[in-house]
Parts: C-alpha cells; sequence; structure tokens
C-alpha cells in the first residue's frame, strides 16, 4: 500500500516569478525531498536539435530534490518517477508541476482525477498561481491568464515593490472578483513561507471552511474579466435530490466553463454536512463531519468560471430547498 504522493502545480503567466520561486524552493534547506517537473513541452518541436532524443531527463539535487524536465506527454514523465521512485535511483515525497506561462492548468490537474494507477499514487494538494502586480493590467487581458487565477487555491503576487500601495489595493480587489475563495499572498523575490506552498489540501473532500474562505468582493460595475466567481448562501435544508438534478443540468449545458466549484451544504434528514467539489466536468462528493451543536446549517457554494452564468446558476439554485 503506497501513501499518495502530494502534487502541486505551479501556475503563473510569463515573468511572474515562477522560476524564481522554484530556485528558492530547491535551494532551501527544508529537509523536504520534492520532485520539481519542468514543463517544457513544445508542440513545434524547436528544440528537439538542442535537447537531444531524451523525452524526460532527471537529474538529482545536493540536498536530494529531484528535477525532472519533460519534452514529451505529462502521464510518462510522472509514470517515469514513479518508476525510478520504486527501483530506488531516486527518492521524493512531494511533486511540484511547473506549467508554461501560457498553459491551461484544467489538463495537468485533469490528470491526477483521470488515470485510475496516478490516483492511487499521487494526490492533487493545490493549484498555485503567480501573478506579476508590475504588468497584471497587461496579462489579465489574456483570457488564460484569468483562467490560471481561477483555478487557484493560493495566489502569490510578486514584484509589488514595483507598484504602489493603491495599485496594489486594486489588483487584489480584481483578482477577488475572479476568485473569491483563494488567499492573497506577497511573495518577495521567491521567497515564501513553505506553508504557503504545501500541504493546501485545496482538492480535499471535507467541511474545512478554511479552505473556502470567501473574502468580500468589492463593489464594482460590469467586470472586464471573463473570469469571475460567485458565492450562494441558503439557510434552508437541501433536498438531495433536486441537488442532484440542479448540479448535473448546469455541468451538462455549462461544465466546460465551471474551473473550480466546492460547497459545504446543509441536506435535509441528514446531520452530517456534503460536501463536493469540482474542476470542470470532473467532481466529487461525500458526507463529512456533523453539524455542531448549536451551529448555524447554512449552506455555501462557490462557483468560478469563464463567463459565469450567473442568472441560471442563481435560479436553479434557488428551486432545490427540501418541501
Amino acid at each position: 500500500m503506497f501513501t499518495p504522493i502530494p502534487v502541486t502545480i505551479l501556475s503563473g503567466f510569463l515573468g511572474a516569478g515562477k522560476t524564481t520561486l522554484l530556485r528558492h524552493l530547491l535551494k532551501e534547506e527544508h529537509g523536504l525531498k520534492i520532485a520539481v517537473i519542468e514543463n517544457e513541452f513544445s508542440d513545434a518541436g524547436v528544440d528537439t536539435q538542442l535537447l537531444g532524443d531524451e523525452p524526460v531527463q532527471v537529474m538529482t539535487l545536493s540536498n536530494g530534490c529531484v528535477c525532472c524536465t519533460i519534452h514529451a506527454d505529462l502521464t510518462k514523465a510522472l509514470y517515469l518517477l514513479l518508476e525510478s521512485l520504486d527501483s530506488g535511483e531516486i527518492a521524493f515525497d512531494r511533486l511540484v508541476i511547473e506549467c508554461t506561462g501560457l498553459a491551461d492548468p484544467a489538463p495537468v490537474a485533469q490528470t491526477f482525477f483521470i488515470d485510475e494507477d496516478l490516483r492511487e499514487r499521487y494526490i492533487l494538494d493545490g493549484i498555485i498561481t503567480l501573478v506579476d502586480a508590475a504588468h497584471a493590467d497587461t496579462h489579465l487581458e489574456q483570457t488564460i491568464a484569468q483562467a490560471q487565477i481561477g483555478f487557484a487555491d493560493r495566489l502569490l503576487v510578486s514584484k509589488t515593490d514595483l507598484v504602489d500601495e493603491a495599485t496594489f489595493n486594486a489588483l487584489s480587489e480584481r483578482l477577488t472578483r475572479i476568485n473569491r475563495r483563494a488567499p492573497i499572498r506577497v511573495v518577495e523575490h521567491g521567497k515564501i513561507d513553505l506553508a504557503e506552498l504545501l500541504d493546501v489540501r485545496g482538492f480535499n473532500l471535507n467541511a474545512d471552511i478554511g479552505g473556502m474562505t470567501l473574502r468580500p468582493a468589492a463593489p464594482a460595475g460590469r467586470s472586464i474579466d471573463r473570469i469571475s466567481s460567485l458565492v450562494l448562501r441558503s439557510d434552508q435544508p437541501l433536498d438531495i435530490d433536486k441537488l442532484s438534478t440542479f448540479m448535473n443540468d448546469l455541468l451538462e449545458e455549462h461544465g466546460k466553463q465551471l474551473l473550480r466549484y466546492k460547497g459545504v451544504l446543509n441536506i435535509a434528514g441528514e446531520d452530517r454536512k456534503l460536501v463536493f467539489q469540482g474542476v470542470l466536468k470532473l467532481y466529487g462528493f461525500d458526507f463529512d463531519v456533523e453539524w455542531a451543536e448549536g451551529e448555524k446549517r447554512e449552506s455555501v457554494i462557490v462557483f468560478i468560471a469563464d463567463e459565469l452564468p450567473e442568472d441560471k446558476i442563481r435560479s436553479g439554485f434557488s428551486k432545490v430547498a427540501a418541501d
């Protein structure tokens, strides 16, 4: 029986500081054995002559960390690391995957849900997105940069020394409108407390509202961003059959738009909290701990989506209360 290896996905637009952060992570004497996959996959294959024939290259660093550069399918690299681990060639107990600046984190995250063998050996811990404070306005003109923020469990803002306080505050408000559930932290020249990167448990199915610290969004007019978030609450017990119908219909029509979603719900006739969360059309749910005596039984759901179908979500959720 294997203990699943926690996986952190490191995302962020070009120049946001992912490499600087990784360098800091790999050089620190933290006592952790971290494997890092640097995804340098190129569709054009223009680097073939420079890189040689090996699509996956693995190098062990002096402090015991492992660096793996891939120019092939991510799944292949993940299996190669496991083979090397099981044979004793390398040792690691955590994995960080650095996405390229223009990469969508969704396919990387889905890899750990779809492949059953990988699901047994790895567990997705969280998606960390770096945001360049000095160039955020330009970067956020690209939908992929907004999506990277929408998928995140943590937002790390770099280069804050290059902007004034008003600019940083405006950026924080904008990030909050895109993603209400991801805490915002400042990273200085790649340095940040490891607790902000590891053991995030962003994909755990539990009722820890710490994973759903929903920051209040500043009032604003029509959002200029395609990606935005919506929080719904209800004091009424919910009918589980109506809830299932609501979610199935929503995912059938808008599943590809729903980047991340999570709910902690009060189900009629049930003393335990129902927890569900998903990425796009892939989601899971389970009953967790019982509601504490005297605890307010409030259902909370957060959706982060591309061109959020807010009216449809509000309308559908309003009909799931138990009769």
